[in-house]
């Protein structure tokens, strides 16, 4: 059996700046199948870092004659490459068996199989032991239909399996298979956030989320649960790839980096062991508020920057998006607190709920100019599948982009009940063009006294943001 996994061609999403992450999902999913099977032969082909285009990759896979191959796909904006990356198998070769997964297939698993014959498998929810399973079943020629966690097509039509249950210790997973991707190493990177030189590398800490806020596809997909790697297991992780490939830059990919003591202790084990890294997450406000005691350590250890959610100074918009507690003086007191830290703060912001006008995005404006995180990134409120915003936007008919390369947040997929939908990204551009045109902010961010403010300010007007938000219209 022979299985390749890819990273599909695909743009950088510019509001982040150029960077060309590892594809840690699908060597993730790599890890554990050598370990698992290890008489499978195992290819990763990563577009990104190898430079291919379509016509690359299309002659990549004439070259390594899969058997099946499984695209990287997590996200909805993405899902079309996936499905590009499948149909450019079947026209290699009819009998490569593919297989999608990840929160978007997992949500539209029926309505995929229907629509796109180039889809032979979806695996539901968490992949590892049901894509092992799935390999085991095609190498014994058996019907792979019955499996837990998979939906195929069946002579009665689509066949949706029951989830399987989650992995209960993280911890027992490989590492991930930065090894098939060895030679790309030294290319990842992550120019808003770090010198190119500082080879980028993803870690998961966690996966899941206990929180439910409305429009979020992760939690659902991980059941609501958050479960979580020890510690120790975690700066293992993080010195092998210092270590082995020199990688110094790390995002943690936790939809909810738990601060405190879990933190303090990766904090503390990462300096006990010397290691001179850099860091990344996102954490809750209420958390930073309640954990600033740790931050003088996490700062030590390497974390140079937190993402933030803010969204919005609305109470009734927070209580419908299930935000908890959070409102302006919270938020306000995490921006301060990670600035006496030295930990650069960027905060989200969401436009476009469906009470949206104006005057209220502009309330918005004056809250994040208030505010005034290190760097602000605004977001249109996106419709994802899976999402209790989803079902009532479908329900109700509020959804007029179908295209699934426009739910990047960026691009307005429904109208609010006083702004249509070219008006909402109207105000999108207005409101990054207020935050970022600010020339006091500006002068303010280039001078700033933390080195990652003042390059990140003078990265951005080389980047030019604003420019490329235009070319929306």
């Amino acid at each position: 059996m022979r299985v390749l996994f890819v990273e599909p061609p695909k743009e950088f999403w510019f509001i982040m700046g150029k960077y060309i992450p590892p594809p840690y999902g699908i060597l993730a999913l790599a890890g554990y199948l050598e370990r698992e099977l290890p008489d499978v032969e195992i290819c990763v082909v990563d577009s990104q870092s190898e430079g291919l285009d379509w016509v690359g990759l299309e002659n990549r896979i004439r070259e390594n004659h899969p058997d099946l191959i499984a695209p990287s796909s997590m996200s909805t904006a993405n899902a079309f490459l996936s499905l590009r990356t499948a149909e450019l198998a079947k026209k290699v070769d009819k009998r490569i068996v593919t297989v999608l997964g990840g929160q978007h297939f997992t949500a539209t698993a029926t309505e995929t199989l229907n629509k796109y014959p180039e889809v032979d498998y979806i695996i539901l929810g968490e992949g590892e032991i049901t894509l092992v399973e799935l390999v085991k079943f095609l190498m014994l020629k058996k019907d792979p239909v019955k499996i837990s966690g998979v939906a195929s097509r069946s002579e009665g039509g689509i066949r949706i399996n029951e989830r399987r249950d989650l992995i209960c210790d993280l911890d027992t997973l490989p590492y991930p298979a930065y090894h098939r991707v060895a030679d790309q190493m030294s290319g990842y990177y992550f120019s808003l956030m770090a010198e190119k030189e500082s080879h980028f590398a993803i870690i998961e800490g966690s996966r899941g989320c206990n929180y439910r806020c409305s429009y979020c596809s992760q939690s659902p997909f991980w059941d609501h649960t958050q479960r979580n790697k020890t510690p120790g297991r975690i700066v293992d992780e993080i010195e092998h790839l210092n270590r082995e490939y020199g990688s110094s830059f790390f995002w943690f990919t936790d939809d909810h980096f738990l601060l405190g003591e879990y933190a303090s202790t990766v904090s503390d084990e990462i300096i006990r062991r010397g290691l001179k890294i850099k860091w990344f997450c996102q954490a809750r406000c209420d958390d930073i508020n309640k954990y600033k005691d740790s931050l003088p350590r996490l700062w030590k250890s390497g974390c140079i920057w937190m993402l933030v959610g803010f969204d919005t100074p609305n109470p009734s918009t927070l209580k419908n998006f299930r935000r908890g507690d959070l409102n302006r003086d919270i938020a306000k007191d995490a921006v301060l607190n990670l600035r006496e830290n030295n930990i650069l703060s960027q905060g989200t912001f969401i436009i476009g709920e469906r009470d949206d006008d104006r005057a209220s995005i502009q309330v918005l404006r004056e809250y994040d100019d208030w505010l005034d995180p290190d760097i602000a990134t605004f977001m249109v409120l996106t419709p994802y599948p899976g999402t209790e915003v989803y079902e009532e936007a479908k329900e109700k008919g509020w959804i007029e982009d179908e295209n699934w390369a426009h739910y990047d947040m960026i691009h307005a997929i429904m109208p609010t009940k006083h702004l249509t939908r070219g008006e909402v990204q109207e105000e999108i551009h207005r409101c990054y063009s207020d935050f970022f045109g600010n020339w006091d902010r500006r002068l303010r961010g280039v001078r700033s006294k933390n080195l990652y403010v003042s390059r990140t300010y003078r990265y951005l007007a080389k980047q030019a943001l604003l420019n490329g938000l235009r070319s929306l219209f």
